[in-house]
C-alpha cells in the first residue's frame, strides 16, 4: 500500500516538473570554441536620410572675342593733289619752324610722295628740292589715303647742311613726371644767318608719347633749353634730338639722352 502510494507521488511530481517553464531550455548557438554565442540582436540599426545635393550651376563658357585684325594699307609711291589754301608755305622739314623754300597758290597741282610718322606733312615733289608742306591745305585729285604714302622721315629725307655750324652738344635731359627739361651747349647764330626776324635759331624734333600714340613735334627756340610733355603708355620708346638752324641749312643733330620713366 505505502509502495503504492510512493509511485503515485513519484509520477505526479514528475508531471508537474515537465509542465513548468522553466524547465524548458532554449538551445544556444555554440562558437567554433564551444562557447555560446550572443544572440542575434534583432533591432535594426536606423540608417539616415539620402541627402539629396544640389548641383551647383556652371557658368556658360564664355567665348572670347577674336582680337580685331588691323588690315595694313598698300603703299603707293605718289599721290595727285591740288592746293586748298591761298598760300601753301614748302619748308625744308615736316613742321611749321623750318625753313622757308617756295610757296604754291591755291588750285596748283601738286604730286605727294612722302609722309611723315607722327604728324600731318606730307612730301611734295618740287625738282631739285622737295619740300614739306601741311596736309591740312592739299585735297586729293585721285581716291586715295595720305597714310599709304611711304613714311620719308627721319630715315627718307636729308634737310640740308649748315656749311657755317657745328652741332651743339645736350647737357642734360631730366624727367618731373610727364614733363621733359632739356638743356644744351649754347650756339650763338650771327644775325647775318637769319632767314628772318622770327626764324628760331634752335629746332628740337621730339617723338613723344601722347595719349598712348608716338607723336612727331617740332619746337622751334631762341634759348639753349625746351620743356615739353612725354607720357607713359606707349609701346614705342619716345627720344628727341637738337638741330642748329641758320638760313642756309642746318647744324647736327644732337641726340637727347632719353630720361626713364
Amino acid at each position: 500500500m505505502n509502495r503504492a502510494r510512493t509511485l503515485a507521488l513519484t509520477c505526479l511530481l514528475f508531471l508537474v516538473a515537465a509542465c513548468s517553464p522553466a524547465s524548458q531550455s532554449t538551445p544556444e548557438l555554440a562558437t567554433a570554441a564551444g562557447e555560446p554565442a550572443l544572440a542575434a540582436t534583432s533591432t535594426a540599426t536606423s540608417l539616415p536620410a539620402t541627402e539629396t545635393l544640389t548641383p551647383t550651376p556652371v557658368p556658360p563658357t564664355e567665348t572670347p572675342s577674336p582680337t580685331p585684325t588691323i588690315t595694313p594699307i598698300p603703299t603707293v609711291e605718289s599721290l595727285k593733289a591740288t592746293v586748298t589754301a591761298d598760300k601753301l608755305i614748302c619748308r625744308y622739314g615736316p613742321g611749321a619752324n623750318y625753313l622757308y623754300l617756295i610757296a604754291f597758290n591755291k588750285s596748283t597741282p601738286i604730286r605727294l610722295i612722302g609722309r611723315a610718322p607722327g604728324n600731318n606733312w606730307v612730301l611734295i615733289e618740287n625738282g631739285q628740292q622737295d619740300c614739306w608742306a601741311n596736309s591740312e591745305f592739299i585735297a586729293l585729285k585721285e581716291e586715295g589715303d595720305l597714310k599709304a604714302l611711304i613714311p620719308m622721315y627721319p630715315d627718307g629725307y636729308k634737310i640740308p647742311v649748315s656749311p657755317y655750324y657745328g652741332p651743339t652738344t645736350v647737357l642734360n635731359a631730366k624727367r618731373n613726371g610727364s614733363e621733359i627739361i632739356v638743356d644744351w651747349i649754347e650756339i650763338i647764330v650771327s644775325p647775318g644767318k637769319y632767314e628772318d626776324e622770327n626764324m628760331f635759331p634752335y629746332i628740337v624734333e621730339v617723338w613723344s608719347c601722347q595719349n598712348g600714340e608716338i607723336v612727331f613735334d617740332t619746337i622751334g627756340s631762341r634759348v639753349p633749353f625746351i620743356t615739353f610733355t612725354d607720357e607713359p603708355g606707349c609701346s614705342e620708346p619716345s627720344h628727341g634730338r637738337v638741330y642748329i638752324q641758320e638760313k642756309h641749312g642746318y647744324a647736327g643733330p644732337a641726340e637727347i639722352p632719353w630720361p626713364e620713366n
